[in-house]
């Protein structure tokens, strides 16, 4: 297979998802991030639409952008108007960068509904915004936006669009499922019957509003796309865009198109996760290639399997996108979950040991109260080591308060109050916080600060609770889990409790054990 364009538009079309709102900042770093991947157009945003946008495109210039080339985005001039004389592509000259993406109606409905204009002055505005920026010496991608639900409507006028878009000189002509709704063998037949009619090389832009985005983009690909749009982890309006980290690897690993050097490749899943913590987006564990669970196995039959080779539960290996096999345990997963995992944590355990069935044993009567270690991996470590006798006694807890608060009141602030003994002598904090939680959080660490600085550098960056046992109303039992993370890794850790705060303070108190224990 020739070699694909991969044209990434996180920083535009990403940013319509609902819950993301990036900073000039935050753009700047991530173009900076996808520039060192390699990606060959970064969208930098639409500068006729908002200052931020039009800030980027000068603020990128000082990045040091070497790599990729950074896309201004804008539409057709708008009907009836001269197009030198229109602000929007006044705009986008003004972002100053060499390659432009524009987009047209290719849907009649649209052109008579939405720009309220007629079909013919729509054709003319297609050719005229195209060949204008042409002149200026600019490579032109045209988005030929709606053109599948176009294609469905009214196939000669689609085609007629990009044939006005190609008479103007663009570089690419780009069919868009803006609405997220057409199925792969339709994106086959629209695309054979423009290979018939237009002789520029073609791209794909899918959203995903039928979960059909990235097949979609494969379907492309294979009947001759050569760039695909998309964004870092499907992020976009509605359901979302094409999700570039799936088919990247897709088309590379499993069809053998020529994308980038392999060993690129090798920092995808870190990519996915930089991009989603910048969006402050939760990246799904379920996601494929890239997410936590990607290539983690339970079951213990798939793990018995697994071990004779990789190949019976893997569809790849993970090692070729940066990702890694986890065996999780739980009390389905039975001893060889338990002999892997501590594999893992670099010990030996043999299957009938009794340190192993004492730690199964143990790890089935947990689970029975409600805890879940395998969401939990830092917990599951410090159990281990405290059941083979390994574990290490940083802190003593002397004292652990939250203070009396007014409920009702509007107010949120708490304030905690933490005495720990380390080693030999005892430290005291109080704190306030947004809840008894962040309180908690910050109270434990400062008193520890003083003998363990690196507590320092941590901080809580997630909290769940979920009920264990809802049959049994206000005194059910919650599980609480924390994520923390410090400058080079994130771990997860569990406590469950029918009193909320207490189970909050096991899963605090064992972030804090597991970073000490970590260094």
């Amino acid at each position: 297979m020739k070699k694909v364009i991969f044209y990434d538009t996180t920083l535009r079309d990403g940013t319509q998802s609902e819950g993301i709102s990036l900073s000039l900042h935050d753009k700047t770093l991530i173009a900076q991030r996808l520039d060192q991947f390699g990606f060959h157009y970064i969208e930098g945003g639409w500068p006729g639409s908002n200052p931020k946008d039009l800030a980027f495109f000068k603020e990128i210039k000082k990045a040091g952008i070497r790599r990729s080339r950074i896309v201004a985005f804008g539409a057709t001039r708008r009907a009836h108007t001269k197009v030198s004389e229109d602000q929007q592509v006044k705009a986008l000259l003004e972002a100053g960068t060499k390659a432009v993406t524009i987009f047209g109606k290719s849907w009649d409905f649209h052109v008579t509904e939405v720009f309220k204009t007629s079909l013919k002055e729509n054709l003319m505005m297609i050719y005229e915004t195209v060949a204008y920026l042409k002149s200026k010496k600019l490579e032109v991608i045209y988005d030929a936006e709606h053109f599948f639900d176009g294609f469905k409507e009214n196939p000669d006028y689609a085609v007629k669009s990009l044939q006005q878009a190609a008479r103007g000189g663009a570089d690419n002509i780009t069919l868009c499922d803006t609405n997220g709704g057409t199925l792969p063998h339709e994106i086959r037949r629209a695309i054979l019957r423009v290979k018939r009619s237009i002789k520029v090389p073609l791209g794909i832009h899918c959203h995903n509003d039928g979960e059909l985005g990235v097949a979609n983009s494969i379907q492309a690909v294979g009947e001759g796309c050569v760039l695909v749009q998309g964004t870092i982890n499907g992020y976009g309006e509605r359901c979302g865009n094409a999700n570039l980290v799936s088919i990247l690897p897709i088309l590379q690993l499993k069809m053998g198109a020529k994308c980038f050097p392999a060993g690129k490749l090798k920092e995808l899943t870190q990519l996915s996760h930089y991009v989603a913590e910048i969006c402050n987006m939760p990246l799904f564990n379920n996601q494929a290639f890239t997410g936590r669970s990607a290539f983690a196995h339970k079951g213990g039959v798939h793990i018995n399997a697994m071990m004779k080779n990789s190949k019976t539960y893997e569809h790849m290996d993970p090692r070729q996108i940066g990702n890694h096999r986890r065996f999780l345990v739980s009390e389905l997963g039975g001893k060889t979950n338990i002999m892997l995992k501590a594999k893992e944590l670099q010990m030996e355990l043999g299957k009938e040991s009794p340190e192993t069935r004492k730690i199964l044993s143990e790890i089935q009567k947990l689970e029975n109260e409600g805890y879940q270690f395998e969401a939990a991996e830092a917990s599951f470590e410090l159990l281990v080591q405290r059941l083979m006798g390994k574990s290490k006694k940083f802190f003593t807890r002397k004292l652990a308060r939250i203070n009396q608060e007014d409920i009702g009141d509007g107010s949120s602030r708490v304030t905690a109050t933490v005495k720990l003994e380390v080693k030999g002598e005892e430290y005291l904090a109080e704190e306030d916080g947004d809840g008894p939680v962040n309180a908690l959080d910050k109270a434990l660490r400062k008193s520890l600060e003083t003998v363990y600085p690196s507590v320092k550098d941590m901080r809580l960056t997630d909290y769940k609770v979920r009920v264990v046992n809802s049959s049994e109303g206000t005194a059910a039992k919650v599980r609480v889990f924390i994520e923390s993370q410090d400058k080079e890794n994130a771990w997860t850790t569990v406590g469950v409790d029918k009193n909320v705060i207490e189970a909050s303070w096991k899963a605090l108190i064992e972030a804090i054990e597991y970073k000490l224990l970590k260094g």
